[in-house]
């Protein structure tokens, strides 16, 4: 890891005495395993190796950046030639720069997000045989979309002319399989997945064959539901949806740009009291975490909604500068792109309400497993999108539906979301079940 920041310090000096006011340079190298079988024969075994850099320079309110999958010294040094002319033609931009020195990370902490222990391509095969065989031993299950067994790190090194310089590395490992259960035009699909920094947090792979095949067993002999407003549970696959979508909707670009219906919504209650959403990027092996932004500045544990109240927006440096304040420490970025606001870890803690008690007063409603289709404005707030599920009957799940539109208004969803205490921390962003007791429901 010296080797890269090594690297990257010198392309910053050499960017200064070049006639730069101020430079960038993130440097990207990964490795990546992966394996695929389908009815119990191989598909695919693939291994890729990629190293990439990126330099952004500043001249005045001008920059520009480059980037290249060549970091010998002869092509850093056409970058950079390449790059200060582009800036000297760029149009000014008095809200772009690097973060001031007070704000960026002296400290980098080790969030234990790299797994040494890279699996072999045998060891992939075997896990992948494994879930898919413990699917197709269902009775019911009658074919397979395969299975994927896959390990990958990556090295994240990033300097700055304003004195930071980090470096971490990170992995992650996967196992998944989809099949398939029915016969004819009456078949269905579903899937079952793991996901963790390291290899030894992975689910069992047979258990995941088995959860796919019930769930895809579930789903057959779907009907078509009423038109009609009806209480809409959200399964915790779908629930972080609901996060995404109130994640851009207080980006600190959007926001800037005016471009979000929650604009004016700072210091307003926008969730129930009950609710609120976090944003950890120093979680232990989370699949979001990150010792630093991709600007260099500090981040940390950042409590978004408090008591359903909205608290910050989501700020890098340039959104920060717009609306004349402070980042918050949220910029993500690649290569050849300018950072822009993101979260690491996002989540609603649970409650202390079980999913059967969240279902148990639904005489009729509509329990949501996938949705599908681009449906969410985050400028006016409109919400509407395909979805399949299952039929709530008196507080109970009683058979699977297809081919039906949810629909409502996100402040009303989110004035009215109720949350159980099934939260897992299974991606970047995560939601127990929700509820919503008023969205429209479009069937027949």
């Amino acid at each position: 890891m010296k080797q890269s920041l090594d690297l990257i310090t010198d392309l910053i000096k050499s960017a200064r005495k070049s006639g730069a006011d101020a430079a960038d340079v993130l440097l990207y190298e990964s490795t990546a395993l992966s394996v695929s079988q389908r009815m119990g024969k191989p598909e695919g075994l693939e291994r890729a190796e990629s190293k990439g850099i990126g330099l952004r320079v500043f001249i005045g309110n001008r920059s520009s950046m480059v980037s290249s999958s060549d970091t010998s010294k002869e092509a850093c040094t056409e970058m950079l030639t390449r790059s200060l002319a582009m800036a000297k033609l760029a149009p000014e931009d008095k809200f772009s720069g690097l973060a001031p020195e007070a704000l960026l990370a002296k400290k980098i902490p080790d969030l234990d997000l790299y797994d040494k222990k890279e699996p072999n391509p045998e060891w992939l095969q075997e896990k992948c045989a494994i879930a898919e065989d413990a699917a197709l031993a269902v009775k019911g299950v009658t074919n397979s979309e395969g299975a994927d067994a896959a390990y990958g790190s990556v090295t994240f090194a990033l300097a700055a002319s304003n004195g930071f310089a980090g470096v971490y590395q990170a992995s992650n490992a996967s196992i998944s399989v989809s099949v398939l259960a029915g016969t004819g035009s009456g078949m269905e699909r579903d899937y079952d997945f793991t996901s963790a920094r390291f290899v030894s947090d992975l689910s069992d792979a047979g258990a995941l064959g088995i959860n796919a095949a019930n769930r895809a067993l579930a789903r057959l002999n779907p009907r078509k539901i009423e038109t009609g407003t009806i209480p809409v549970v959200f399964d915790p696959r779908v629930s972080k949806g609901m996060l995404g979508a109130f994640a851009g909707a207080i980006n600190g670009s959007s926001i800037a740009r005016g471009t979000s219906f929650l604009k004016d919504s700072m210091g307003k209650q926008i969730f129930h009291k009950s609710i609120n959403i976090i944003d950890e990027p120093h979680r232990l092996r989370g699949i979001g975490s990150k010792p630093f932004d991709g600007e260099g500045v500090a981040n940390k544990k950042t409590l978004l909604v408090e008591n359903g109240v909205l608290q910050t927006w989501l700020l890098d440096v340039r959104s920060a500068n717009k609306l004349g304040l402070v980042t918050t420490g949220h910029a993500s970025r690649g290569l050849s792109s300018p950072p822009s606001p993101s979260t690491t870890n996002l989540y609603i803690p649970p409650s202390e309400i079980s999913v059967n008690d969240l279902l148990s007063n639904i005489k009729g409603g509509f329990y949501v497993t996938e949705v599908f289709g681009m449906g969410v404005n985050l400028i006016t707030g409109d919400y509407s999108q395909g979805a399949a599920g299952f039929w709530i009957e008196n507080g109970v799940k009683s058979y699977a539906v297809s081919e039906v539109t949810i629909a409502g208004k996100l402040a009303d969803m989110f004035a009215d979301l109720r949350v159980a205490n099934d939260l897992e921390f299974r991606y970047s962003t995560n939601a127990p079940t929700l509820r919503i007791d008023t969205m429209t429901v479009a069937g027949r």
